[in-house]
């Protein structure tokens, strides 16, 4: 087992591994297959467009990925290594994080407190004080390097759409995740916003971050992905590079929820 682990790193590290492979997921609820052998690799620096309609299972194999949903079946290896992920914690271990459409931040407390939220910095000592000096500090920081200019102190109610979206990709920036997973970062946002926030998801991918950007929109994936893989009904049905595909013959899938005559990876 050890060897095998071992092997598995090696080619990650010479780059003939990715980063992330979730192999032949199945997930139940009940008697409802959400999940049906999905397969879905993910290499560093690379950004996946996940698209499908609602109920294709997008956000249900975001989730196992994540640590927030349990999988009733398949395997998930990180740089080559099969391992477990009961829960968002070892999800995090692995380097892993999601930005929820609806759960990024809390919008009764500031820009600093939202980014440490659950890992927060505190002073030395028997008593365990906040260091809140050091969190705005910090967290001045982490906002510069994805040039956002919104003071640390500020409550996140007082922020636009695409500036919390980009608050909750500090935070996962900060805290060195490898793996970023986006659930339908732009849904209800103005053109604006959802410009910069795709422009965040450019300097993920130009940090080498991998992510995972899942959406019902084509059009705003489309310009940031360098592969899209298309659900439906919990089948993957097109795993593609963009190179190799269009926007109409993306619609086309999207609409008829069947796979392409080429180019298709499967299931």
């Amino acid at each position: 087992m050890v060897e095998a682990l071992s092997t598995g790193s090696e080619l990650y590290e010479k780059g003939e591994a990715p980063f992330l492979r979730a192999e032949n997921i199945h997930k139940f609820y009940g008697s409802v297959h959400a999940l049906r052998g999905v397969t879905l690799e993910v290499w560093k620096g690379e950004v996946v467009g996940l698209l499908g309609d609602n109920g294709a299972g997008k956000s249900t194999l975001a989730g196992i990925i994540a640590g927030a949903i349990p999988k009733t079946a398949g395997k998930i290896y990180i740089k080559g290594r099969e391992v477990e992920i009961n829960g968002v914690q070892d999800a995090r271990r692995y380097g892993i994080e999601m930005v929820y459409q609806d759960h990024a931040v809390v919008d009764v407390l500031d820009v600093a407190r939202n980014i440490f939220l659950g890992r927060e910095l505190v002073k030395p000592g028997l008593i365990k004080l906040l260091d809140m000096d050091r969190m705005k500090a910090e967290a001045e920081k982490a906002l510069r390097n994805l040039e956002l200019r919104v003071p640390p102190d500020r409550e996140v109610k007082f922020l636009s759409g695409g500036e919390r979206q980009g608050v909750a990709i500090s935070r996962a920036m900060y805290f060195k995740a490898e793996l970023v997973i986006l659930d339908e970062p732009t849904a209800a946002l103005s053109v604006s916003a959802a410009r910069k926030v795709l422009d965040f998801v450019r300097q993920l991918k130009n940090s080498g971050i991998a992510c995972i950007v899942i959406s019902h929109n084509l059009h705003h994936v489309y310009p940031v992905a360098d592969r899209i893989v298309v659900l439906s009904r919990g089948v993957k049905i097109a795993d593609m590079k963009k190179e190799e595909t269009s926007i109409e013959e993306l619609e086309e899938i999207l609409v008829t929820g069947k796979a392409p005559n080429s180019n298709s990876k499967g299931a």
